[in-house]
């Protein structure tokens, strides 16, 4: 028998890797990408906790339930990607990849119950708010705090949720030696702003210059992770100088 034929199960398993690191990096980095695109193009911006100022804006919005339903769509194909990098992981590290599979899926649950208030509630209390006669005006605009509140809510869970998830996962990718351990840490990095951000709004609501601060730093170390782990799945597949194989 050859030395080769030994090397064969592991050549395998370093391609299988690659495919997995690359399906989970795309998935990330598309996700966040086109959802950073979409919601630049789409979604009304403005001093977010202006309620009188962005329930105007909300209500002549023609795009707000289109970008909301783009936006679910979008992150959720974003945790996908980490979804996938977890099945990567679960050989190694067979416990924390399955706590992060479950928070991530816990994410996900939040984040469309987030989208299902913030892209279709708070518009039709809105809209109400916008189309009701002088009388009325003042219980509509409190109906619409009350989803705004509501939002708020959901909101910080949900970064609270995703922080855990980051966490979870990145401490998976250290024990594991499938990727860099940076990887690992970027990860554990994001885990950390992201539990900030969700802390802040529910103390805060959702506008502050904290936030605005630790989103910028989170939305680059999520860049810098998707890219990474393009490159790192490019590495994975690279071929390796090797002896040549001795029969025995």
């Amino acid at each position: 028998m050859s030395v080769g034929q030994h090397e064969e199960p592991r050549a395998s398993g370093m391609s299988a890797d690659r495919g997995v690191l690359a399906l989970s990096g795309a998935l990330l980095l598309g996700g966040f990408v086109v959802n950073a695109i979409q919601r630049m193009l789409l979604h009304p911006t403005g001093a977010e906790d202006d309620h009188q100022a962005m329930f105007t804006a909300y209500s002549v919005s023609g795009a707000w339930v289109a970008t909301h339903l783009a936006e679910f769509v979008l992150v959720l194909v974003a945790l996908a990607g980490l979804l996938v990098l977890c099945l990567a992981l679960r050989r190694e590290a067979p416990y924390l990849a399955l706590l992060a599979f479950g928070a991530i899926i816990a994410s996900g649950a939040t984040w469309t119950v987030l989208q299902a208030v913030d892209g279709v509630t708070l518009k039709q209390t809105v809209d109400a708010w916008a189309a009701a006669a002088e009388p009325e005006k003042a219980t509509r605009f409190a109906d619409a705090e009350t989803t705004r509140w509501i939002e708020w809510g959901v909101q910080s869970y949900f970064r609270v949720l995703l922080g855990v998830a980051f966490l979870l996962v990145g401490a998976a990718a250290v024990v594991s030696r499938l990727v860099p351990s940076w990887l690992g840490g970027l990860l554990v990095v994001g885990g950390l702003l992201s539990v900030a951000i969700g802390v802040s709004i529910g103390y805060e609501g959702l506008e502050s210059g904290f936030q605005d601060a630790v989103g910028i730093a989170l939305q680059i170390v999520i860049l810098l992770l998707g890219i990474g782990l393009l490159v790192v799945s490019r590495r994975a597949g690279a071929p390796r100088t090797s002896t040549p194989a001795a029969s025995t």
